[in-house]
């Protein structure tokens, strides 16, 4: 058995290549992973609690759409962060957004856009479910280069009418993975005003939104309304996992248009996994919790000025707006050969920024880049970026 035609010519996923790339060889000091957002800081002590306290629930099948009271709260917070009024038919409680992004591309992608195939744009580089979307429903995926020409973030305003005119869905992260780059208002008002003229939907991933340095990042929700936008044509993400600490709760939602999210909730009822019943019971308790996330944040703060005052001297550093991760240009341009430097002379292992990438007419915008993660304690960060400025830049 092989993969079917479409999927033939997929790379091997990041970690995977990262270790064909790295453990044939062994590491040249004490090992410090900085390659995974798997965020390592502490979640609350009391999420023991209450799935204790909901243990019995895992003997019930959960409702497609999500427990009633975790929407409730889900709208809340929606309300609290972004001062925008969603009802809880316009929210759909995930079992990780992964599946969500992938399964919102099924359930809401046409087979045809003006008579032809249908686009979907992808920020590149990129969270690499967007492509395998676009790639299981037989799209075109379409590779915008999202570089510090940009802002790190794709123009899609730049593409020509007709790749526009069969864009069906146009997808946005902010901030960004890699870059932690953020889409300001202006950004958000470009890409809707778009978005209206060629009749396609924005599907925003705004899992890091609560990881910021200065302010909160606008959201796509609040920008759609207040341009008077129809609601069906933002989609936004978000995650316990970055927010909260909790990537192995596998909650998050999506929020939007109630035929949007009517048209995911039929195709999860044939295909779908919602999520446990005791697990929904702590995500409920967890978006209405902030004190965690200002914790949670302040943790970040201290990186971001660890980061500064290490690498603020070179001169390609651009310090991210958000998120939790360094993209970092290497010398000579070449992350995998810089990642396999720092593994083999360091212990530090880093991913190189081009397998977040695909080569459009050969070049790939990741290739002179590695991502670092500053998920670990402040100290073992600050070993580890030590490293990487005395191995790469000295």
């Amino acid at each position: 058995m092989v993969f079917p035609e479409r999927f033939a010519n997929l790379p091997a996923y990041a970690f995977p290549r990262l270790r064909s790339l790295l453990d044939a060889h062994m590491p040249g000091g004490e090992v410090i992973n900085m390659t995974i957002g798997e965020p390592r800081h502490p979640f609350p002590g009391w999420v023991a609690d209450v799935l204790a306290r909901h243990i019995d629930e895992f003997a019930k099948y959960p409702p497609n759409p999500g427990a009633p009271e975790l929407l409730e709260v889900i709208s809340g917070w929606l309300s609290q962060r972004y001062g925008v009024s969603v009802g809880t038919d316009r929210i759909l409680a995930l079992n990780g957004t992964r599946e969500g992004l992938y399964n919102a591309v099924l359930a809401l992608c046409p087979e045809q856009k003006a008579g032809k195939k249908p686009v979907i744009l992808t920020p590149n580089p990129f969270y690499q479910v967007y492509m395998m979307g676009a790639l299981t429903l037989g799209a075109e995926p379409v590779f915008v280069p999202a570089t510090a020409e940009t802002g790190f973030l794709p123009d899609y305003a730049s593409l020509p009418d007709e790749t526009l005119d069969r864009t069906a869905i146009a997808f946005v992260c902010s901030p960004s993975n890699p870059q932690g780059a953020v889409a300001d208002d202006a950004y958000w008002r470009t890409l809707i005003a778009l978005a209206e003229k060629h009749d396609f939907l924005v599907i925003a991933d705004e899992c890091y939104s609560e990881i910021w340095r200065d302010a909160p990042p606008p959201g796509g929700l609040a920008a759609s309304a207040a341009l008077g936008a129809d609601p069906e044509r933002m989609l936004v993400f978000h995650s316990l996992s970055k927010r909260s600490n909790l990537p192995g709760l596998r909650s998050g939602f999506c929020a939007g248009g109630p035929k949007c999210i009517a048209a995911m909730n039929e195709l999860r009822a044939y295909s779908g996994a919602p999520l446990p019943l005791p697990l929904q019971r702590v995500a409920e308790r967890i978006w209405a919790d902030e004190t965690h996330v200002e914790a949670n944040r302040a943790l970040y703060h201290e990186k971001y000025a660890l980061a500064d005052a290490i690498f603020g001297q070179m001169p390609d550093y651009v310090p991210p707006k958000g998120g939790f991760f360094l993209w970092l240009p290497v010398p000579e341009g070449d992350g995998e050969a810089a990642a396999l430097r720092l593994w083999t002379e360091t212990g530090v292992r880093v991913l190189p920024g081009g397998y977040l990438g695909r080569s459009v007419d050969g070049a790939n915008p990741g290739d002179p880049f590695i991502r670092v993660a500053m998920v670990a304690p402040l100290e073992e960060c600050e070993r580890g970026l030590k490293r990487i400025r005395d191995g790469l830049y000295r």
